[in-house]
């Protein structure tokens, strides 16, 4: 059986990461990259239930995900210090540069001592700029600038960019090393979740007829048999039930079950074997029967008891300009001018050219910004639209931002 990581990083780095771990077999990948390192959480919300891990190509997109709680897979980065940094410091070398003073971001004070310790230099003259939250490209840009003849290493394409022509400065990017040794942390990490998703889940569901409940069953990839007095016994397994109650929070099925008994209730339980689950189970049925009618628990190990709610709450709908802006991770003026073109166009789609034009964009970053509303809802595409010419054909995009 396979995995599917997500790979993000950079638009020059995405692809080699991603190629690297596309040579352990099982291994597939979706490459999603990004124009500025502050998009990672957005991309990572948007793709959270299309993928069974992350791969980060670096530090700063991980830890700005982890950050904005929107990891909920097993996840790596690469790590930059080691080998990624030693071979920096040869190439550094060769072309003349004095690797003892030079200024350095993101990397953490240890690991760069740690590094040029083993490699025999001295640290005297090193400048270091560790990542901490709520550091920016812009702080560490400044900091560089302040180092005066120090060469530059940063792990910031952001940085590298702006420094780049102004002082000598390399951008440290992952060795192969460094991506198959993530590679292998990250897939032990996900054996890991494998295995827990596949604890056993058992459900006893007492409710006055049968309508409806195979189908749901079924839906939750279980078996349904007679237990006893009435009660019916759901067997599933941990993964299924966690996503179908939007991470233990809510029972949909519930609802839809009462719609045709007059008294449904549920008590799961969730343990490492069948004995235990089917204690869990027990307690959990007592519980929802002295809360009502229509009621779900959820019963887990030392004792922890989760009452489910009926209906999942339906998702809030963003009509704050600023705080859509971050989630798609987009400015407000780029979202003002597509709002404008959909109140010019109504549901008529737009090429992606059309777009361009609009936002005074490339054709390529017109594509990636809508891609991105594509992904949460706000843009959908409609058909392509012959250009005209040999190149590649227009992308037809309906806006309902």
């Amino acid at each position: 059986m396979g995995i599917l990581i997500g790979v993000v990083g950079p638009h020059d780095l995405v692809d080699d990461v991603a190629a690297i771990c596309e040579e352990q077999p099982g291994v597939s990948t979706l490459r999603l990259d990004y124009d500025h390192e502050s998009q990672a959480p957005t991309i990572v919300e948007a793709h959270a239930g299309a993928v069974e891990g992350w791969l980060f190509t670096g530090v700063v997109p991980y830890m700005l995900a982890q950050e904005a709680d929107v990891l909920t897979r097993p996840t790596a980065f690469v790590d930059y210090s080691g080998a990624t940094l030693l071979s920096a410091l040869v190439r550094l070398q060769h072309q003349g540069h004095d690797v003892t003073r030079l200024s350095i971001d993101t990397l953490s004070s240890a690991d760069v001592a740690a590094t040029f310790a083993e490699a025999g230099l001295p640290t005297d003259e090193l400048r270091v700029l560790p990542w901490r939250s709520g550091l920016t490209s812009r702080s560490a840009i400044a900091f560089h600038r302040r180092g005066g003849e120090h060469t530059v290493i940063t792990c910031l394409s952001s940085v590298h960019d702006a420094l780049r022509g102004k002082l000598p400065v390399l951008r440290l990017v992952p060795s192969t090393h460094s991506v198959r040794i993530a590679l292998r942390r990250l897939l032990l990490s996900a054996e890991g979740q494998a295995q827990e998703d596949a604890q056993i889940a058992l459900g006893l569901i007492e409710l006055d007829g049968e309508e409806g409940l195979l189908r749901e069953a079924t839906a939750l990839g279980g078996t349904l048999a007679a237990f006893r007095g009435g009660v019916h016994l759901l067997v599933t397994t941990r993964g299924p039930l966690h996503d179908a109650t939007g991470g233990f929070s809510s029972l949909p099925m519930l609802s839809r079950l009462a719609a045709y008994s007059r008294v449904v209730r549920a008590g799961f339980g969730l343990g490492r074997s069948a004995a235990e689950a089917e204690s869990l189970a027990r307690r959990a049925l007592a519980r929802a029967r002295r809360i009502g009618d229509v009621a779900a628990v959820l019963s887990l190990r030392a004792d922890t008891d989760v009452v489910l709610e009926s209906v999942a709450p339906p998702p809030a709908r963003d009509t704050n300009l600023p705080l859509l802006a971050r989630r798609v991770g987009l400015s407000v003026a780029t979202l003002e001018k597509l709002l404008e073109a959909r109140a010019t166009v109504g549901d008529q789609p737009l090429t992606t050219r059309e777009i361009a034009e609009r936002l005074a964009v490339q054709q390529r970053t017109a594509r990636r910004m809508l891609h991105r509303l594509e992904l949460a809802g706000l843009a959908e595409r409609t058909g392509n639209l012959s250009s005209g010419s040999s190149g590649r054909p227009l992308t037809l995009y309906r806006l309902t931002l």
